[in-house]
């Protein structure tokens, strides 16, 4: 049986389904950085109490995506750069060590899982559904992380992808779709054939693209971003 305290600490259904819609509409960039939070707006968007709202807001700020402030209220976290770059620090590592391991054994199962993925990303740019894209974009990262097998390893990267997944949506235009694409190629292709070292910096290559691109939208649009 739970204690009371635990059963005070578990969000209730009401907070929770608050938590996941407004962390979506955060991430997605539905509400963009910087932006207000009404809460008499988000008990209707919701149908729910003010209650439940103030809950999420406060999960939400432990994840850094809104910043409570108790004269102006709260806001969406504008996005920092440095956090940003330590994540990319963190997947390069991670993601980089996956593939080189991947291209020295060559696993067939996974290989075909990979090659099927690209087939349907170079759909989706076909079709222009950006939103497709950036899903089997995911799901290409998640696949190569996964087949590791180890579930912390696997729990870091996608903690670190999360985090940065409001900004890559920045990036998601016509142009950054085909790099990333090629650069995908790139780095399927190393484990293919087998060669380490070529997959290991495809990785690093891919990573280091994005990140710069971010960089250079955050000098464009510095409103969006903390770190000015």
């Amino acid at each position: 049986m739970s204690s009371p305290a635990a059963r005070v600490t578990r969000p209730s259904g009401a907070t929770a389904r608050v938590v996941d819609g407004l962390r979506r509409a955060i991430v997605n960039l539905e509400f963009e950085p910087g932006t207000k939070l009404n809460k008499a707006e988000l008990t209707r968007r919701f149908g729910v109490s003010r209650f439940p709202v103030a809950e999420a807001l406060n999960r939400l700020k432990a994840e850094g995506l809104v910043d409570i402030r108790p004269q102006s209220g709260s806001i969406v976290t504008r996005i920092r750069l440095a956090d940003a770059r330590e994540n990319m620090f963190l997947r390069r590592a991670l993601e980089g060590e996956a593939v080189a391991q991947h291209a020295q054994h060559r696993p067939q199962e996974l290989l075909s899982a990979l090659r099927l993925n690209m087939r349907e990303q170079k759909a989706a740019i076909a079709a222009d559904d950006r939103a497709r894209f950036h899903l089997l974009d995911l799901e290409l990262h998640d696949l190569l992380v996964s087949a590791i097998g180890y579930p912390r390893v696997r729990a870091a990267a996608e903690g670190a992808r999360l985090s940065l997944d409001r900004a890559r949506r920045l990036l998601i235009t016509p142009r950054r779709i085909a790099v990333t694409f090629t650069e995908h190629e790139a780095v399927v292709a190393a484990i293919a054939a087998g060669d380490a070292l070529a997959a290991r910096n495809a990785m690093s290559a891919h990573l280091d693209s994005v990140i710069g691109e971010l960089e250079d939208f955050a000098r464009e649009y510095p409103a969006l971003f903390d770190d000015n």
